[in-house]
Formats: structure tokens, sequence, C-alpha cells
């Protein structure tokens, strides 16, 4: 093998030089096309002088290359440019003598004959042409194309007569065949193709007979008569392909032949061997070309259309279904773990097949146990196929006992000492529901939560779900208590057990719940506890108990929504102290998050203590909150890294407020009296400016 060349400086050149330099530089160097100069000749001897230095000219050229053919036909096409026929035939001549095997020198010979309408001499130039060279077919076109164009039939066939001997290539036999059609002599035609057909005893042969016969001879019988001694006289290997079968099925169509079309079809897919399993069928024959091998995919898939159009409902179908099969049981031969091509064939099987087909398919794909059983997600997409199946065995089937083994045989296959999946147990226990076993979905929902140690939240919703559907409430205390043991920071659990209480009127209960729940040391989500404690509170009419649950949470946290629920119940009618009282919480809260310097919580406060004076105030309290609404400044700050390097500065938004001005009253009355001074220099030099103009002006008059 050839060392390939490295490139070991893979630095960038020093001059970049683009495409489109290069192309330019190329456009600008390339050589100007200097025209021929324009000979006008006025009388003979000039026309003499031309026509010397110009067949000087070419006898230079040809002594420099005699072998140059293209020399030769330029000098002879001056020839005949100029009327010198005779000339024009003797450079021909004498590059025959030079390159006499030169089948493109006999032809502009021959079409230099033709042109000037020397059909004798052209005839003879061709039959020359063709005894010596008789292998080079454009010569014979060339002679029969002349001797049709002058209307000489007979000779025209002899010529064909003598050209057959040497047994040309297909369409040599079909431009006779052609030429005798073009004659209305369609049965020296049909001859000349019967002896083409014995001549060349092949499969492609046969099919251009026929082909011929219907379209160009439109004799039906006579194509189907070739088709079928295709079938019967060709050698096996030649019988067998593909492509006759399709051309011969497809010409029936044409004829509306459909019935004969089905059976040449179904023949075909029987002698080929391409059944349900096309693939398969195919990779058995090893030595089988590739060309062959689509010819034969093409034949079933005309098959597919010829039913799809003339084939009853069940046929169709059926022929669908058993491509589809075939193509999925391919791809499950190549990975057996793409369980998404198992639930497509399962439901082609639900589709097509049979009960039996659909249990086995599902069978073969809860056989296919994911590698691993250390990965939860390997294992996510095989469960939904024992789901798919119980719930096809129950519904379609009707049979809830098979499909309570196939969960329970589910169940065996999960390993859960390293993981579960609880809507399997969940369904599993659902399905002895609806058997009306409810002490065997009791004791499934128990061992599950045992066997999660209670860390599925799922299974804790479900039960509880079902023994309220029952009317069970003491069991759903039970059940909360566990469920709490085992996730004591749950608040959706603490709210829905207290809505519990609530709805079945136990208020105490409710309340000592929600009050047991804000007292855990830790809670996922505090602040939906502590909203809807307040919000039972309120539905109870406790406006007291409301307001000490506020005052409580403002306690633990200070959070502007706290503050602005707080100061709104205050302000509701019926239930709320009253405006004033509102007013207070919203001065209250607006002092201490100014101490803290939070300068967005302190906008949305006054949005909201905005919005509750429009309702509820009047213009002297809306206007003083308005006094207080901030003025939104662009400032800047440098921006720092993990490292606290500076990275450059960056622009940020943030508010100014009426209230913090006081502080910096005197730098921002610096910064005005800056302002203003900047302003009337400005001025001074525009009326400077104005002056100067005027004194121009005067000394101008």
């Amino acid at each position: 093998m050839s060392r390939q060349g490295q490139v070991k400086n893979r630095a960038p050149a020093p001059i970049q030089i683009s495409a489109e330099q290069i192309l330019r530089e190329a456009a600008d160097r390339q050589e100007q096309n200097v025209p021929e100069p324009v000979v006008k000749i006025h009388d003979a001897e000039e026309y003499q002088s031309y026509l010397r230095d110009r067949r000087k000219h070419f006898e230079d050229n040809i002594r420099y290359r005699r072998e140059h053919i293209g020399n030769w036909v330029k000098y002879a096409r001056l020839e005949e440019e100029h009327k010198e026929y005779e000339r024009a035939r003797s450079i021909f001549e004498r590059a025959l003598e030079v390159d006499g095997r030169s089948g493109e020198l006999w032809l502009r010979y021959a079409e230099f004959e033709m042109r000037n309408e020397f059909v004798n001499h052209a005839r003879n130039v061709l039959d020359r042409a063709v005894q010596l060279l008789p292998r080079i077919d454009f010569l014979w076109y060339k002679y029969v194309y002349m001797e049709e164009m002058v209307q000489d039939t007979p000779k025209c066939r002899a010529v064909f007569e003598r050209w057959m001997k040497w047994q040309p290539d297909d369409n040599a036999w079909l431009s006779y065949a052609r030429f005798e059609t073009r004659n209305n002599s369609v049965d020296r035609a049909e001859a000349v193709l019967r002896r083409y057909v014995n001549t060349y005893p092949c499969a492609r042969a046969f099919l251009r007979f026929a082909k011929w016969a219907e379209w160009e001879a439109k004799q039906v019988e006579l194509a189907r008569t070739v088709f079928e001694a295709s079938l019967q006289e060709l050698e096996p290997e030649e019988s067998r392909q593909a492509r006759i079968f399709k051309q011969f099925a497809a010409f029936e169509e044409r004829q509306g032949e459909y019935e004969r079309a089905r059976v040449i079809y179904k023949h075909a897919l029987k002698l080929l061997n391409l059944g349900d399993d096309l693939a398969p069928a195919l990779d058995e024959e090893e030595d089988l070309p590739e060309y062959e091998r689509e010819k034969r995919k093409e034949l079933y898939n005309s098959y597919l259309d010829f039913e799809k159009k003339f084939g009853d409902k069940k046929g169709i179908e059926d022929v669908v279904y058993r491509n589809q099969k075939a193509k999925y049981k391919k791809k499950l031969e190549a990975s057996p773990h793409d369980y998404d091509t198992w639930f497509e064939l399962a439901k082609l099987e639900k589709e097509h097949g049979t009960i039996e087909g659909v249990r086995e398919v599902y069978e073969r794909a809860v056989a296919q146990m994911p590698p691993s059983t250390d990965n939860k997600e390997h294992w996510k997409r095989y469960i939904y196929l024992w789901i798919y199946y119980a719930v096809w065995e129950e519904l379609s089937n009707k049979d809830l006992e098979r499909a309570s083994q196939v969960y329970d045989a589910c169940l065996g296959v999960i390993p859960h000492t390293q993981f579960t999946f609880g809507k399997i147990w969940v369904q599993a226990a659902k399905l002895f529901v609806r058997r009306k076993e409810l002490t065997k979905a009791r004791k499934l929902f128990g061992r599950a939560i045992g066997v999660t140690s209670g860390e599925k939240e799922s299974l804790f919703q479900e039960y509880i779900a079902l023994e309220l559907a029952l009317g069970e409430i003491d069991r759903c205390r039970a059940l909360y208590g566990n469920y709490l043991k085992a996730m004591p920071h749950n608040c959706g659990a603490w709210t829905k057990f207290a809505e519990l209480e609530k709805n079945v009127g136990e208020t105490e209960r409710c309340r000592a719940i929600f009050e047991l729940a804000i007292t855990q040391a830790a809670l996922d989500m505090p602040e939906m506890l502590w909203k809807s404690y307040i919000d039972f509170e309120i539905d109870e009419g406790e406006s007291a108990k409301v307001r000490d649950l506020y005052k409580r949470l403002l306690e633990r946290t200070s959070h502007v929504k706290v503050w602005i629920s707080f100061a709104q119940f205050e302000g509701t009618s019926g239930i709320g102290d009253g405006v004033e009282s509102s007013r207070d919480i919203f001065e209250k809260a607006y002092g201490q998050l100014k101490e803290q310097k939070l300068n967005e919580e302190r906008v949305l406060l006054l949005d909201a203590w905005r919005g509750v004076e429009k309702e509820k105030g009047d213009a002297a309290s809306l206007s003083k909150v308005d006094k207080r609404m901030p003025r939104r400044v662009k400032r800047k700050r440098m921006r720092k890294d993990a490292a606290g390097n500076d990275l450059g500065w960056e622009e940020y938004f943030d508010y100014q407020f009426p209230d913090d001005e006081d502080k910096s009253a005197g730098a921002l009355k610096i910064l005005e009296m800056a302002a203003k001074w900047k302003k009337n220099d400005s001025d001074d030099s525009s009326s400077d400016d104005d002056s100067d103009d005027d004194d121009d002006d005067n000394m101008e008059e």
C-alpha cells in the first residue's frame, strides 16, 4: 500500500486566498479570443489563391498528423463547401488508405455522398463499409436508413437480411421487425421476431417479442402465446425470472383478465417461494443475483398492489397482514428486545389474527426480559407488555382469571429488591375489585405497601380512594395514619387527610390534623399546607383564628405574599377588620421590607396595596400610595465569577423609591445642579453662535 501524504504543519497560511480571488485572477489572465479575419474575394484569381492557401494549410496539417481523422474530414468539408466533389471524394479515399478500419470515417464519407444526393456513390461506400466492418452496427443502421429514405424497400430488406446473418444484437432484430411493420408486412415482422427468439432463446428476447405483439402489432392472442411459450420453452433458470411473471400478469391486467393475472401471480409466488416471509425466502437462495432479488421484491409488491386494486376486502387485508407480519418478524430477529415492534406485532395480530396468535405473540414478547436487573429504565417499556397482555385478556377475551394470572406472573418477574412498579400493583388490585374480591384486593395493596416499605405514594392514594369509594372512613383514617408515618413531610397527604375529616363534618379533627401538620420539622410544600389551613378557618368563619394563623406564619417567614394575603383578608368585608386594619398591615409590611432592602418585594406590595385602595379606598389614600411608587432606573455593576474575579460591567434595572431619596438628597442635589449647569452652558453657546452670525452679516453690508 502506498503511504498517504501527511500534513505536518497544520497552522493557517500567513496569506489567505479566497475562492473569489482565484476565480477573478483566472478570468483576468485568460487570453482574449481573437476572431479570424474576414476574407473578401473579388475575382476568380483571388478565389483560386484563397483555395490554394487553404489547401496548403490542410495538406501541411495532414503531413504533420497523418493519422488524425479530423484533419481529413475538415479538408473534405472545405472541398464540399466549394462544390469540388471529386476532390472531396479523393480526400476521403486517401484517408481510407491511412485508416481503412475507422467506422467513423466511413460514416462521414457516406454522409457526404448522401448530403449531396449521390445515392449510388453512398450505396457503394456503405456496401464497402459493411463488407469490411460487419460488426459496426451504426454503419448498417445508416445503410438501411438510406435505402428506406429512397423508398427502395426490396434493397432495404436485402440489407437487413445480410445484416441478420451476422446475428446482431436485440435492437437490430427489432429494427428489422419495425421496418416490416411500417411497410404493413406484419407477417414478415412476426417471422423476423420468431427467428430472433430462436437465435437468442432468453427471457429478454421473448419479452421484447411479446411487447411488440401487444403494442405495435396489436395482436393480443399472439402476445399471450409468446408469454406462455416463454414459460414452457425456456430453460428453468430463464423461465423462473421474476420479470417474466410480472410482465405477463401486467399484460393480463391491461386486457381486463383479472382472474388470469391473479392465477399468474399466485403461481409465481408459489414457484419462487415468495410467501409470508419474503426476506427469509430470498436469503435461502444465496447464489441469487442482487438484480433478481430486487425483481422478486417488485413482483411481490406488484401482487400486493394488484390485490388492493382488484381484490375483495378480505383478500386485501390478508395481503397487507402477511406483508406487515413478515416485516415485524424480520425486525425482531435482528433485535428481540425492541418492545415497540412487539407492540406493533401484537396490535396487528389483534386486528387480523386469531386469539391463539395474539396470545402467542404476547407470550413470546414477555419472554424477552431486559438483560439488566439493576437499571429500571430498561424495564419501563417491558412492563407495559404485561399490562397490555392482561388488559387484552380482560377486555377482549373476558377472561378475568387469566388476566389475574398474567398480573401474578408479572409480579413474580419484577426484582422487587432493586425496584418495583406501583402501576402493576394498582392494576392487579383493581382487577380483584372488578372480580368482586375485595379481600384479595386489600391483601394485595397491603402486600404492595410492605414490599415497597411505604415509599410508593400512588399505592396509598389508590388504596385510600378504594376505601373511600366503599365508604370505609375508619379504614381511610388508618391508611392515612400509615401514609403519614411513612411520609411525614408530604403536605399533600396532610391536606387530603384534613379534607376527609372536613367532608365528614369532623371540624375539630380537621383542625387538630392541621395543627399537627404545621408542627412537623420538615415539609415539602409548607405554603400549600398553611394556605389550606387558613382557607379552612375562613370557610368556618373563625376570623380570630385566621388572624392568629397569619401572625404565626409571619413569625416563621416574612414573605411578601404572606403580608399581601393577610392585608387582603383584613380588607375583606364581613370577616376582616376593615380597610384601616388592612392599611396598617401594608404599612408594617412596607417598613419591614424597606429595612431588609427588598426592592422587588416592595414593588409587589405597593401594587397589591394600590389595588386594595382602588377597590375600597378613596382618592386621598390612593394618591398616598401612588406617591410611594418607585421609578425604574438603569444601573451598572461589576460582574464576577465564582472565584471573585472581575468579568466586566453589566447593566441591570433597579427601583428608586421616593422614601429612599432623603438619605441621598445631597448627592441627588449635586447631580441636579450639574445637569442644570450643562443645560445652561449649551444655551449660552447657541446664543454666542447666533451673535457671531449677526456680526458677519453686518460686516458684509
